[in-house]
């Protein structure tokens, strides 16, 4: 019988301001929706504990301002996330066109240390409206595009897809995590030169 082992995984929600962070957030830990809106002023998160096949996660969902003025903070909030979820509102596409920059500030906000294979999800939301502009296609062309990132369209306010969404969200966070821990297991076949100096260019990744 396979042990059930207890972990914490940090997940940042970013996007535009209204495209529903918040209320994602709010339908997965408190199965609750509310219509009327407050902006999020710099971050705030909460925790729920799920099961991912054996195992027993944390998750601990940041939710962060979209506002331009807010973006600074961002540094402090994205290190040490184990998956960032993207955000946008498919009636709303220049939602949809904020996602690159959302992403590229999260890779250099966060420096995490693979960027290339660095867990992303990307939700549309508010699909319950009915007139989306952005069509699905289109952005799961786009999440294709940046190494099949996986792509799901939600409804914080009926809660379409939001379980769903949050289980693929911590999979992937478990996944990543896996891989790096059997990089960390066996430190011992990476073969030095006696040039170690070169090494160490070669591996230097993120300044920060």
């Amino acid at each position: 019988m396979a042990t059930k082992k207890k972990g914490l995984l940090k997940v940042i929600i970013l996007g535009d301001t209204g495209v529903g962070k918040t209320s994602l957030m709010n339908q997965f830990v408190n199965r609750k929706f509310s219509g009327q809106y407050k902006a999020t002023i710099g971050a705030d998160f909460l925790t729920k504990e799920i099961m991912v096949d054996d195992r027993v996660v944390t998750m601990q969902i940041w939710d962060t301002a979209g506002q331009e003025r807010f973006q600074s903070l961002g540094v402090a909030f994205y290190r040490g996330a184990d998956c960032c979820v993207l955000v946008f509102d498919v009636t709303l596409p220049n939602t949809f066109k904020s996602l690159d920059s959302w992403r590229d500030e999260f890779l250099v906000q966060a420096c995490p240390r693979d960027p290339e294979n660095f867990p992303f999800v990307v939700l549309g939301n508010k699909i319950d409206l009915g007139n989306a502009a952005v069509p699905s296609k289109r952005a799961e062309r786009w999440c294709q595009s940046k190494n099949n990132i996986p792509y799901f369209e939600t409804s914080a306010k009926d809660a379409t897809n939001v379980e769903q969404a949050f289980q693929a969200i911590a999979k992937n966070a478990l996944a990543q995590e896996s891989e790096q821990d059997l990089y960390n297991e066996f430190p011992d076949q990476i073969k030095l030169t006696g040039d170690s100096n070169r090494f160490n260019n070669n591996d230097a990744g993120c300044s920060c």
